[in-house]
């Protein structure tokens, strides 16, 4: 039987334990791990795995030994409570031996969790999953989370209050980064907040995202779109002491005024052009870009943009002129033009 995706996130919240088993499948293996990772966790409850009520099993096991999974599923445990089986990296060599395991399985048998990549719609594992009256297959899309699948593994990482205004760079947040990602910047941002009783701001979120060279390289750039050529001159022995390349500071430049350019001229305003940008942007660095493209307007970008590209071009020619000098002068031109 087939279990749309949309029941997916009610049935690991609270799964129906009648149904023998149930396939999770799709092209994402981060995706297919943390829903069965929190199917797992509904099933078993608390202590689950410290009373051995879970039994991993291998695929390739399954797969040659039919009687072994068939005994792992009838077993009982020395504790008393619902047991489950997991059969990770499953693949259509395993589907005889499932499925003699769900034609022999009985109420009060262990639940079995099976994971696989993508199956084609051909797939004798997947055609056995949706053929059964006792078992559910579930694809796994590489969908961008919903506010439900959010709020979901913000419980899951114990961020338990957000601020209302923070809760869009969140969702942003988790649109851009891989679902592992997502989830371990959540974790981190709980430690931070440990000891903080106070909800989770947008500056929170900035705090816990990992400090490189990229930041210093930004805060430069925005002395460059703020026009604060003094506080530059300052920073540019800085930032070349960090061991930035030219190349690398002109292509972060082009990035920067290119948001810049995109949010002047978005038709519902600089917020929502910097709200929906990959990667997210948000917090005060969305408020100060709001406010460069709204000092510098469209047509001042364009010709900051074109000093970036000549500067560029000017980079990757045979010209002797110095590298840094280059970008540096480009730097200080632009932060002089800005419309103060």
């Amino acid at each position: 039987m087939k279990l749309s995706p949309r029941d997916v996130r009610a049935f690991c919240t609270k799964p129906d334990l009648r149904h023998a088993a149930i396939l999770l499948y799709g092209p994402d293996p981060m995706r297919v791990d943390m829903v069965r990772k929190d199917l797992v966790a509904a099933v078993l409850d608390a202590g689950g795995v410290e009373e051995m009520r879970l039994t991993r099993f291998a695929a390739a096991d399954a797969r040659k030994d039919p009687a072994a999974l068939a005994d792992a599923t009838r077993a009982q445990g020395f504790f008393p409570g619902q047991r489950v089986v997991e059969i990770d990296d499953a693949a259509d060599g395993a589907s005889k031996s499932i499925a003699a395991m769900l034609e022999e399985w009985r109420e009060g048998d262990a639940f079995v969790v099976v994971s696989a990549g993508q199956l084609t719609p051909r797939s004798s594992l997947r055609k056995l999953f949706e053929g059964a009256h006792n078992a559910l297959a579930a694809a796994i899309y590489a969908d961008p989370p919903s506010r439900d699948d959010v709020e979901a593994a913000l419980r899951r990482a114990g961020v338990r209050d957000v601020a209302p205004e923070a809760m869009p760079d969140v969702l942003s947040l988790a649109h851009a980064l891989d679902p592992g990602d997502f989830q371990q910047t959540l974790e981190k941002l709980a430690l931070y907040k440990l000891e903080d009783a106070g909800p989770v701001t947008s500056k929170d979120l900035v705090d816990v995202m990992p400090s490189t060279i990229e930041t210093g390289l930004d805060d430069v750039i925005s002395l460059v779109a703020d026009g604060a050529a003094g506080a530059l001159a300052q920073s540019l022995p800085k930032l070349a002491n960090q061991g930035a390349q030219p190349t690398a500071v002109c292509i972060a430049l082009n990035r920067h005024f290119r948001q810049l350019h995109a949010a002047a001229t978005h038709p519902q305003g600089p917020g929502q052009a910097l709200a929906r940008a990959r990667p997210p942007v948000f917090g005060p660095r969305r408020d100060a870009m709001t406010r460069q493209a709204q000092d510098w307007g469209s047509a001042r970008l364009e010709g900051v943009l074109k000093l970036i590209l000549d500067a560029d071009l000017t980079l990757r020619s045979s010209s002797a002129a110095p590298a840094r000098g280059i970008v540096e002068r480009l730097m200080i031109r632009i932060a002089m033009a800005h419309p103060k």
